[in-house]
This record gives C-alpha cells, sequence and structure tokens, in this order.
C-alpha cells in the first residue's frame, strides 16, 4: 500500500512538472556576465532551483565537518578527563590528624 501511495505521488509530482513546463515554455534571455543565453523559463527554473539545493548541500555538509571537528575535540578531551579521574581515584586517601 506504501508503495502504491509514494508511485502516486511521484506521478502527480512529474505530471506537476510537465504542465509547468508546458505553461512556461517561452524563452527567455538570460544575461550573466560571461555572455547571454536564451532558454525556456521553465528549465531556466528547474537548473536555479538545483543550482541552489546544490549550494545549500555544500553549506549544510561544511557545517556538518566543523561540528564533527568540534566533537572529535570535545571525545579527546572526555578521554583525558576519564583518565585523571581513574588516576585520583587510585591515590590513596590522606589521614587527618
Amino acid at each position: 500500500m506504501r508503495r502504491v501511495v509514494g508511485l502516486f505521488l511521484l506521478l502527480l509530482v512529474v505530471l506537476f512538472g510537465l504542465s509547468f513546463a508546458l505553461l512556461n515554455a517561452g524563452p527567455v534571455e538570460l544575461d550573466y556576465y560571461f555572455g547571454t543565453v536564451s532558454m525556456p523559463l521553465s528549465m531556466l527554473v528547474v537548473l536555479v532551483l538545483i543550482l541552489g539545493a546544490a549550494f545549500g548541500v555544500i553549506a549544510a555538509l561544511a557545517m556538518m565537518l566543523g561540528r564533527q571537528r568540534e566533537l572529535g575535540k570535545v571525545r579527546r578531551r572526555l578521554v583525558e578527563t576519564e583518565k585523571e579521574l581513574n588516576e585520583l581515584r587510585r591515590l590513596p586517601l590522606k589521614d587527618q590528624p
């Protein structure tokens, strides 16, 4: 049942995308620093969406790598602290007068 619902949703998204492409088939001029490109509006919107998603993934990966580095530092500090605690537990207690 779950697979059928998934296929239905996929078909719905594809049909929505096709109708979007047909409604926005007119060409547009894209001026950028190195030249000009003429392409359908729907293709331009899809390309910009893909580029935005790629930049978002790259930014998220950069943040994740920073957090992984920080996590490694904290784990090393934890190991050092546990070693120090174990050494302190082994020391004999001094007699009080």
